[in-house]
């Protein structure tokens, strides 16, 4: 007796196991053109970085919800030079693919609009320099499609084009055959191509990577065309009246992996708005089942639209070890979660100058310019969050200035920060907001020690310090639309970071003890 109910607990548990349902995003924040391949029992997924590096960051998952950050692509100056980007350039929208014990991501660099890609057997390690596609110059979205031993590269440059390469060295093997324009939508992107029951699907979104992003399908006998409509387009859309009050919208770019038990997944971009249609943390990365039946079309999730809370049939869901919410710069490496803006000059970042610390040098780029200012960035993944870090400004000489931001772009970003002058140090909370910089308040500081942090709910984005940690005060708060991608443009969220430069041709230097991240999924 006991044994069978041993047995009947484990198949309790089993069942519950693909029945539990997940929230969505399950890459929440800044991940945006997500790409995902699966080896073995294994699925990878990477993301567009536009001006951060490093560049594609690559994550692990063993259910498609669960997800952790092992590494990333592109990670030395050999590979990739990210120089003079903006929140508008950079590397845009990669693909990876697993062939024969190999992964493969490829990729464009704008605005030199070059195609290229990089490989490893091991994908938590480095991955290869790259190899450039030199025959095609223009617009993005490549992917690579294997079948027979053959490769086939695929992009978007004003139609859908596709030819044979040799892997091994990005030389075009056979003619360029064209595969159309999809459906008439504008901006026809983000294609790909798999092969089922004996057709070839293509699938590709359109509308424009706003509200109106949608995603179709169409398929054909011939790898080459011509390619027929799904009479269900689109397969997934929120541009509609029934999702018009959804919080999530511009669902789109989006990716079809087949999961360990033989069920089909869509991951896709989207974002969350909150207020009026607005959304301030970037593109995230959504999960949907897919029912896709034996010589039929792929359907979405039932009716082809997203919910936060997907109640549905998963993968047994396996957990992943949880980002840490607090980093105390204990380690010689940074977070694999921190980002630079374009190409850190190295040598303003020390973890071993002051052991415990983060020492910042300050650099003569600040947050107002587009470069590479001393500077490193976690993405803001919810609506909520409280945002602190501890610093010690007493290396801060005339000209110096270090703090915490919440950083859209050079442009648009909300700092509390402590600024030196004529010897004395200053405690600031600075709004800058297009043309305009303004100091809400500026408080002379005293101490050499002090609390920074920034607080957010759906509204607004409040400004805080501390002398003693426990006790902050409140020095300013603005609307977060003047931070929101409608606002100000752009493909990149909100990174909330720390920064130290200098107004000055004075090189000087802020001690970090520890930042600290805690996130809040409630929007009310």
């Amino acid at each position: 007796m006991k044994k069978l109910c041993l047995a009947i607990s484990f198949l309790l548990l089993a069942l519950a196991g693909y029945s539990q349902g997940f929230r969505n995003p399950v890459l929440p924040g800044f991940h945006a053109d997500p790409s995902v391949c699966r080896a073995g029992d294994d699925f990878y997924l990477v993301n567009s970085t536009f001006q951060y590096y490093p560049g594609v960051p690559v994550f692990h998952s063993k259910d498609l919800i669960h997800w952790e950050q092992v590494g990333a692509c592109l990670t030395r100056e050999s590979q990739v030079r990210i120089e003079g980007m903006n929140e508008q350039t950079g590397i845009y929208a990669p693909t990876i693919r697993y062939h024969e014990g190999r992964f493969y991501m490829v990729t464009t660099v704008f605005p030199s609009r070059k195609h290229f890609y990089v490989y490893t057997d091991n994908p938590n390690g480095e991955w290869s320099d790259p190899i450039y596609i030199d025959f095609c110059v223009g617009s993005c979205d490549p992917t690579l499609y294997f079948e027979d031993g053959r490769c086939y590269f695929l992009w978007k440059e004003g139609d859908i084009k596709i030819c044979e390469i040799d892997v091994n060295t990005g030389r075009q093997l056979g003619e360029i055959h064209h595969l159309g324009t999809g459906l008439g939508g504008r901006y026809p992107e983000g294609p790909h191509i798999y092969k089922k029951d004996g057709y070839y699907y293509l699938l590709l979104a359109e509308g424009g990577t706003e509200h109106g992003h949608h995603v179709n399908i169409l398929r054909s006998k011939s790898l080459f065309g011509p390619y027929e409509s799904n009479p269900a387009n689109p397969i997934l859309s929120h541009f509609n009246m029934k999702m018009q009050n959804s919080p999530i919208q511009g669902l789109g770019h989006a990716d079809l992996v087949q999961g360990t038990d033989g069920s089909w997944w869509m991951i896709c971009l989207g974002y969350r708005t909150h207020g009026y249609l607005q959304h301030v943390m970037g593109r995230e990365t959504f999960l949907a089942p897919v029912v896709w039946e034996e010589g039929g079309w792929p359907v979405v999730n039932n009716d082809g639209t997203l919910q936060l809370d997907m109640q549905c049939q998963t993968l047994p869901q396996v957990p992943m070890p949880l980002e840490l919410s607090k980093d105390e710069f204990v380690g010689d490496k940074l977070s694999l979660y921190w980002s630079h803006l374009n190409m850190p000059q190295k040598d303003n970042y020390s973890l071993t100058a002051r052991k415990g610390w983060l020492r910042l040098k300050t650099s003569t780029i600040t947050l107002d310019e587009v470069g590479n200012p001393t500077f490193i960035g976690h993405r803001q993944s919810e609506p909520n969050f409280m945002a602190t870090t501890k610093v010690d400004v007493s290396g801060l000489k005339n000209g110096g200035v270090a703090g915490i931001t919440a950083y859209a772009a050079h442009h648009n970003h909300y700092d509390v920060q402590v600024a030196v002058r004529d010897g004395k140090r200053y405690l600031q909370a600075k709004i800058r907001i297009g043309e305009m910089e303004h100091i809400e308040k500026e408080i002379p500081l005293n101490e050499s020690v002090v609390y920074l942090r920034i607080t957010a709910d759906p509204q607004f984005y409040h400004l805080y310090y501390s002398t003693d940690g426990a006790q902050f005060t409140h020095l300013a708060r603005m609307d977060y639309r003047y931070l929101s991608t409608e606002t100000i443009g752009g493909f990149c969220g909100v990174h909330l970071g720390i920064f130290a430069h200098t107004l000055s041709s004075v090189i000087s230097h802020a001690d970090f003890d520890w930042t600290e991240f805690r996130f809040s999924a409630n929007n009310k």
